[in-house]
């Protein structure tokens, strides 16, 4: 099994933080974002991990990645190409056939990838999508019909699901990536409409880190764990 992780990001909204790194390559607790994803892949009996950065940023990754246990090729791209650009450009690399596991370099997921793959499988999906729970990051108020204030909630789980940057794809889904943009303005859609897109439902951790703010929650709920 395979697996691509998209890590063009260049931490631009963390600042000083990031010196200047990929952002997936932004330490926390320790350790790059990135390896925390390539040691759950691992442990789902991926042997070979694709990542797509910037070029000029390959030796970066594979000397951050050189002792996870897996083989890491890093894939420069000559120019941006978007993210699905950058999936099919990467894609291009696999030597296997058959589903592969694709996800963004700065998020961390709790999730157990083998049970993902056996939810596409037992599909007749061309792509199963990693969706987390809304959660409101504001407060809201109750009001009844009669405009009644009948109390206060801080951040409510809302009735929809987030995309929540993981994926398995198959060929079809990958024949499908556009050679620039955004595989979900393009791909998706287009596997939504022919009922070939399905979503694994993940109820624990997802943490995208975009902003300090971010980081700091990040190293909060490790070392709430240690």
């Amino acid at each position: 099994m395979e697996a691509i992780i998209l890590a063009g990001g260049k931490g631009e909204r963390l600042g000083d933080v990031a010196r200047g790194r990929p952002k997936a390559l932004v330490p926390v607790a320790g350790q790059p974002i990135v390896r925390y994803q390539v040691d759950a892949l691992a442990g789902a009996g991926v042997g070979r991990v694709i990542v797509s950065c910037r070029a000029g940023a390959e030796p970066l990754f594979e000397q951050e990645l050189t002792e996870v246990g897996v083989e890491i090729v890093a894939v420069g791209e000559p120019e941006p190409l978007g993210r699905g650009g950058g999936l099919r450009f990467a894609a291009a690399r696999r030597r296997e056939s058959g589903p592969v596991y694709a996800l963004n370099g700065d998020e961390l997921l709790d999730l157990e990838f083998a049970r993902v793959l056996d939810h596409h499988r037992g599909s007749d999906a061309a792509a199963t999508i990693v969706v987390a729970p809304l959660v409101s990051p504001l407060g809201v108020v109750d009001v009844d019909d009669d405009d009644k204030v009948t109390g206060f909630r801080e951040g409510p789980r809302l009735p929809f699901w987030v995309n929540a940057g993981c994926y398995v794809l198959d060929e079809d889904a990958l024949e499908r990536l556009p050679e620039r943009g955004d595989h979900e303005t393009t791909t998706f859609p287009e596997l939504a409409r022919e009922g070939r897109l399905r979503a694994f439902r993940h109820e624990g951790l997802w943490l995208t880190v975009n902003t300090p703010k971010d980081l700091r929650r990040a190293e909060e709920h490790f070392a709430a764990k240690s």
